[in-house]
């Protein structure tokens, strides 16, 4: 499994190179975030979820050493890319925000598993591009076709034969485990879960839910963060959202955190120097929210 990269013949080369787009550019998400009512109603289905989350959350992450193995290999830029236009085209195609998370796990735990020096630019193209195919399939109802989801800001298009080639190696390097805990599988469970929201208006819960999903993405770009937990990352967004929604309650936040903390079992410095993180760059992580 360790050297799958360095045994598999990279099936084709890329068909034919696109202009290169602008990735710098501005996006919005263009979308209601509004909260709906949680699905869970008793406490027990809470504790219930998060055990399973708990559970899972570990055997979902990249293996140990990724984020070096993305410095010395000059692959940090190919992978903001690649998660960029993840996000992008999440928009643009209509999909979940489940999908676009499962997409990038699924994408960050097939690098690590391959950690040689074959990797190239075109190659990190093709595995996005069946990422984000494959959680398709998982979560959507409405599944987009291969050539819609190659419609902009690729450097190269894909024969859909080459792209279905790579979804094999990629569905038996992850062992056909699909079903990814990610950041973004608490973010209802920690805004919804306790009566700590019940005194705020239906803004300000609007505008925390949004804010966490929208740290969330930031912080699935972030190479930095990639190497924490995601029940840590999830957390920690939610502590960023409270302090600059409802910026007077900053007791009653720390209060909350740590009760998180506890019921999470994570020790306090994991999730400070996450939050810390996430706090210094938060404003790069911000859009124009609409839809509200």
């Amino acid at each position: 499994m360790d050297s799958l990269l360095c045994d598999e013949a990279w099936l084709s080369g890329p068909a034919t190179p696109d202009d290169h787009r602008n990735d710098q550019q501005r996006y919005s998400y263009g979308e209601n975030y509004a909260a709906a009512s949680s699905f869970y109603t008793a406490i027990e289905d809470f504790e219930k979820a998060v055990s399973i989350y708990l559970e899972k959350e570990v055997t979902c992450m990249p293996e140990p050493g990724y984020v070096e193995h993305l410095r010395t290999r000059d692959l940090l830029f190919p992978r903001f890319r690649a998660i960029h236009w993840l996000i992008k085209s999440r928009q643009r195609l209509g999909l979940s925000f489940e999908t676009v998370f499962n997409a990038a796990n699924y994408l960050d735990r097939f690098m690590s598993m391959n950690q040689c020096d074959g990797w190239k630019c075109w190659m990190v193209e093709l595995l996005g591009v069946a990422c984000l195919s494959v959680a398709s399939k998982f979560t959507e109802t409405r599944i987009p076709c291969l050539h819609d989801i190659q419609m902009e800001d690729l450097d190269h298009s894909f024969q859909p034969i080459t792209i279905q080639r790579m979804e094999l190696v990629l569905l038996r390097a992850l062992g056909w485990r699909l079903s990814s805990t990610t950041a973004y599988s608490y973010a209802e469970l920690l805004t919804m879960k306790s009566d700590f929201l019940k005194s705020y208006s239906c803004l300000q819960k609007d505008l925390v839910a949004c804010r966490v999903t929208e740290l969330l993405l930031g912080a699935m770009q972030d190479c930095s963060l990639v190497e924490f937990r995601p029940s840590i990352i999830a957390i920690s967004a939610l502590w960023c959202s409270l302090e600059e929604f409802v910026p007077s309650k900053s007791d009653a936040h720390l209060a909350h955190i740590k009760g998180l903390l506890n019921a999470l079992d994570h020790k306090d410095d994991e999730v400070i120097k996450c939050h810390s993180i996430m706090e210094s760059t938060a404003d790069q992580s911000s859009v124009q929210l609409t839809g509200l």
